[in-house]
């Protein structure tokens, strides 16, 4: 299997495009449990050009009943992105210090339920800036945030 690169720029500038709007090509889950998740899951997409298709442990969406949990769920995404070993990105958790733009973090409490995952879009001496959906931002700082606990997820790269 093939290894691609993560176009971390493309991520970016999905996330800067679709921030304060919707893209009309995917359902707008805010008002049933927020469109955090699957709003990364676009700029992710953006980045990546490859979906994985296995059902329901996949990362893939064709409409708002075709798609899979871990497209739109916090803990499913983390799941897929740092278990995967088929098509599509996948990831590793690292300290939030090596994150970089296009990136995921992801929010939790103390209990460690992880509840939103903003975009990276931008790291400067040491902050962290994302974009995020529910509650829209873009070049956010992730210390405006109120959260017990965080991970990064640092994607790695592509297979195709």
């Amino acid at each position: 299997m093939d290894i691609l690169s993560y176009d971390r720029r493309a991520a970016y500038e999905y996330a800067k495009k679709w921030a304060f709007k919707r893209n009309p090509k995917y359902y707008d889950f805010s008002a049933i449990g927020g469109d955090c998740t699957n709003f990364a899951s676009q700029c992710i997409y953006a980045g990546a050009g490859i979906m994985n298709y296995t059902p329901t442990f996949g990362w893939f969406y064709n409409s708002v009943n075709d798609r899979t949990p871990s497209w739109t769920g916090v803990e499913y995404l983390y799941n897929f992105l740092v278990n995967n070993e088929g098509a599509g990105p996948f990831a590793e958790e690292v300290p939030l210090n090596r994150l970089e733009a296009g990136d995921i973090v992801q929010l939790g409490t103390g209990a460690g339920d992880f509840y939103h995952s903003p975009v990276v879009v931008r790291v400067e001496r040491g902050r962290i800036y994302v974009a995020a959906h529910s509650y829209d931002a873009f070049n956010k700082p992730l210390s405006s945030y109120s959260f017990a606990t965080a991970r990064g997820i640092h994607i790695l790269g592509v297979r195709k």
